[in-house]
Parts: C-alpha cells; structure tokens; sequence
C-alpha cells in the first residue's frame, strides 16, 4: 500500500509535472496478479485495483491501517472494469460483468477477487450496512449534455442516499456517447468531499486531458486507461478524452449529498 498525504492549493504554483503525477495521480493500480493499494490522507480514501489473471486475489489488511481485517473500519465499493468476474464476500459469491457495482459493508472479513479486473474505492464508516450488488439496469441513470457540446454522457448512479447504501461512500459510473469527449463541464469543487476518477473504457492509444486546481489556477494530467486522480476538496475536476470513454466517480467525507457541490462557470476557469 503507497501512502500519499494531503495537500493544499497554495503548493501548486510553480509545480512541475512529475510533481504533480506523484501527488495526484495513480498511475499502476492495475497489475497482473496483484492487488495494487493507494491510501491518500485526502479524507482517507483508499483506492485500489484488483487484477486476478493467474487465480483469485484475496484482500488482506495492509499495515498502514493497523486492522486485523480490511474491512473492520471501513467500507469497499467495487466495480469491474473489465470482463466478467466473480467478488466473494465471506462465501456469498456475487458476479460481476462490466461496469457493475457490488457495496461491501464494514465488518465483512474475507473478499476474494476471481477473473474481471477489479476497481476498488474504500472509506471510513461509523456503521454497517448490507453488501449490495448493482448493474447499469438497477441505477438510477441521469442523461446529460449534448452531442453540440461534445458531452453527451449517462450518469449512473449505484451507492447514495436513494440506492446502495452505505455510511459515507458515493460512488457511480459515467459513460460517454460515440463523439463525445467533455466531462464534468461545467466543472465544480467539492468543500466537504474529496473525489476521485478512475478512467475506463479508453483505447490504448488514447488519453484524456484531466484539469485539476484551483478555478482561476488550474493544471493538468494526462491520463490513460484505468489511472485514478485525486481531486481534493479545493480542486476542480473534468477532462477532455481524445476518444469517447467511461470513468468511476467516488467520494467521500462529511455528506452523501450528490448535489453538493460548488458550480464554477466556465468563463472564470483560468
């Protein structure tokens, strides 16, 4: 497990790329075999990928988070960006195809990975709540944008208030129409959340242009297939792929509120 502290807006003036790949970006979630952990300081969110081609991966407790167990104080979402796979938790075994979602509760002792290729997003949780299982059909799907704006894009929704619960974790897929590249534009800031992309579906010769930072400071990364980016609460958060693409939004930190969130008009982004 890397562990990557927090950071602050008045660090990013004067950064460098690499600078900000290190702090920003995860880069190698998804390797054969392995299960791969990043823990950011960023509300706490540990994110992770599970790529079990040689035989089922089984989550085990890292030492940074000084548990017996993976799941004794926190939460998991899990969703499979690749071919269909297999998530058993504590001898329940739930299939998962592309783009479905399972929600593991806190206290759930054992979770094996088999086949697929697995994203992993966990948070701290207070309390417990059933494991749960989702695909595109059981979300609750918001269409938005336009082929005229190159954003013509489906939100699915899976873990909040009114689907999957869970003590604090948020988290849905967005999937992107043929012809369209924009994401999250309009873009916005989260006060009370930290938020992370996870960027799937991109062909190998493609990427995507990630802007972070502040409104009128912003940055950016440029990001391949099944890389995650960090975007604290003061960091704005939307890319331009040169190919149409699908991304696992997921946050956490003091509500579960999808609309809370800070509008920034694309005439103050600098």
């Amino acid at each position: 497990m890397e562990v990557r502290h927090a950071t602050a807006p008045d660090q990013i003036p004067g950064a460098t790329t690499d600078w900000l790949r290190g702090r920003f970006l995860a880069e190698q979630l998804f390797v054969s075999g392995e299960i791969r952990l990043l823990y950011s300081h960023e509300d706490r969110i540990v994110v992770g990928g599970a790529l079990p081609e040689d035989g089922p991966l089984t989550l085990h407790s890292p030492d940074p988070l000084r548990s017996e167990y993976f799941l004794e104080r926190r939460e998991l979402g899990v969703v499979n960006v690749g071919e269909a796979g297999v998530v058993t938790v504590d001898g329940t075994p739930y299939p998962l195809a592309h783009r479905e979602c399972l929600y593991v509760g806190r206290g759930a002792r054992e979770v094996l990975f088999e086949d697929g290729a697995f994203y992993l997003v966990s948070t701290p949780a207070h309390a417990g709540f059933p494991t749960a299982r989702a695909g595109l059909e059981d979300a609750e799907p918001v269409r938005l944008g336009g082929q005229e704006g190159s954003n013509d894009r489906t939100i699915y929704k899976y873990i909040h208030a009114k689907g999957i619960q869970s003590c604090q974790l948020v988290l849905g897929v967005t999937v992107l129409e043929p012809g369209s590249m924009w994401n999250t534009m309009p873009c916005h800031t989260h006060e009370r959340r930290t938020e992370v992309y996870l960027y799937f579906d991109l062909p190998a010769e493609h990427r995507v242009i990630h802007l972070m930072g502040r409104p009128d400071e912003t940055r950016n990364l440029v990001i391949a297939d099944r890389q995650a980016v960090i975007s604290p609460p003061w960091s704005v958060h939307c890319g331009f792929g040169t190919s149409n693409y699908s991304f696992v939004w997921a946050m956490g930190g003091e509500n579960q509120a999808f609309e809370d969130m800070e509008q920034v008009a694309i005439g103050e982004m600098r």
